[in-house]
């Protein structure tokens, strides 16, 4: 009769491989890809940065009232509520900067994103720079902290 084991119970001896446990080669694969991405060299190109030109094409719409870049608005929605975030964050460290905007709590994405888009829009100077700033700005045109 074979003895039943349940797929719980620990095995009675460490597996080896020639002579050393299984942890250790797992410990020095981790190791050694650990190390290698601490050294490699960096790339040469640069991080993804959200251009104002960028960010209205993103945000905007099509006469048909369509997102003109699939899945748009999404990206444009999510880029908006991570510098509304960072922005949140700082004021919590108590390192505002001196535009210090607040967009009250139940502030629906999308009416956000029309303020951003319409700023986008009357202002082209922001299109070759990063976009962060052009929000920051769009957004305390119209929610400024009082």
């Amino acid at each position: 009769m074979i003895p039943q084991t349940t797929p719980f119970r620990r095995a009675e001896k460490p597996v080896f491989y020639k002579g050393r446990p299984r942890g250790f080669f797992c410990f020095l694969a981790f190791f050694f890809s650990f190390l290698g991405g601490l050294f490699a060299p960096l790339s040469s190109g640069h991080a993804a940065q959200f251009s104002g030109a960028y960010l209205l094409h993103v945000c905007d719409s099509g006469p048909d009232g369509r997102e003109t870049v699939k899945g748009g608005h999404t990206a444009c929605q999510a880029y908006i509520a991570g510098v509304v975030d960072y922005h949140n964050m700082l004021r919590s460290m108590k390192i505002a900067p001196q535009v210090d905007i607040c967009v009250p709590e139940r502030t629906a994405p999308r009416q956000i994103q029309d303020v951003v888009l319409a700023y986008l829009k009357a202002h082209p100077e922001h299109d070759s720079f990063v976009a962060a700033p052009a929000v920051t700005m769009a957004l305390y045109d119209v929610f400024p902290c009082r």
